[in-house]
């Protein structure tokens, strides 16, 4: 009874993380993707079927600078974790918690499973798993064999052979997923899953508030903060800020010249002064700042095309 109660709950889940996401999809929270585009490319893959409650995508990073060159790329973090293997480490990686910043020199590449929000619980069911800035070796989210799986991942991907790269951590993670699959897990992401998707499809509005998720939820706001603290590791009021400056973010890295009030009200806030406070709080510059630099990085593209 219990086995097909999760797999009734894992088929609703498939049909909203399946369900088309209206509205601006972004570039993963990267910031200045112009300049981004020209320093390394990236590669989106979907994950395994048996996977979709678990995997959001896979991804691949792969990069050849000049020598002595070196490129920064900064991230607005999402509320998701990622399993990262990398040349000299293969870790999980949880929400960090302010902007992540990655140094790119030389050539390599870096192969990444984006978890979807609450599913590093499932697979570590500890509360380290929720910590902010959390870090854990691949082997305590994976099982011993991470290691070797995580050195040919990144062989496969340096070669440019992304479904190999892929493959090698699949089987590794599905087992995992089928270890921590439980009715209370498999109701407690769904339940997750419906909230973010409404957050990211618009469906609750611009101005929605933590009340709002609740009652989308049919919860209380109180058990639904406990919800996210438990799974996720931030709060309903965190996705609905960050959010709202990923949004505003890819908005002026599509148009710099984007009417800053307008802007404002479009995302979700009452006037431009809450607009400019958050998103110097997220990304540590103003919005007409980061619209110049976009900007700039948008020239420099067009002049190399």
């Amino acid at each position: 009874m219990v086995l097909s109660a999760v797999r009734a709950i894992l088929g609703r889940m498939r049909q909203v993380f399946e369900r088309p996401v209206p509205g601006p999809r972004g570039e993963a929270g990267i910031v200045d993707p112009a300049a981004a585009r020209r320093a390394f490319e990236l590669v989106r893959l979907e994950p395994a079927p048996d996977l979709a409650d678990v995997v959001e995508r896979h991804w691949v990073i792969r990069w050849d600078l000049p020598p002595g060159a070196e490129f920064t790329q900064t991230v607005i973090p999402h509320p998701h974790a990622n399993v990262v293997a990398e040349a000299d480490v293969f870790a999980a990686h949880g929400i960090p918690s302010g902007l992540f910043d990655r140094t790119l020199r030389g050539s390599g590449a870096v192969v990444g499973t984006k978890l979807r929000p609450g599913a590093l619980r499932l697979l570590v069911d500890h509360p380290d798993s929720v910590r902010p800035d959390v870090v854990l070796p691949a082997e305590r989210v994976l099982g011993p064999a991470a290691g070797t799986a995580g050195a040919a991942a990144v062989l496969a991907a340096r070669d440019g052979r992304d479904a190999e790269a892929v493959a090698a951590v699949t089987p590794l993670l599905l087992a995992a997923a089928e270890r921590g699959r439980t009715r209370r897990s498999a109701a407690a992401l769904a339940q997750v899953a419906d909230v973010l998707s409404a957050v990211v499809s618009g469906a609750v509005g611009p101005h929605a508030t933590v009340p709002d998720l609740a009652t989308l939820a049919g919860t209380t706001p109180r058990t639904l903060q406990r919800l996210f603290a438990h799974w996720v590791g931030v709060s309903p009021k965190w996705v609905l800020a960050r959010h709202r400056v990923h949004v505003a973010a890819e908005a002026l890295a599509a148009d710099p010249s984007a009417d800053l009030a307008m802007l404002a009200t479009t995302v979700g806030y009452y006037d431009q002064a809450h607009l400019g406070a958050d998103f110097a709080r997220v990304l540590g510059t103003t919005p007409a700042a980061y619209a110049r630099r976009c900007a700039r990085a948008r020239e420099g593209a067009l002049s190399r095309a």
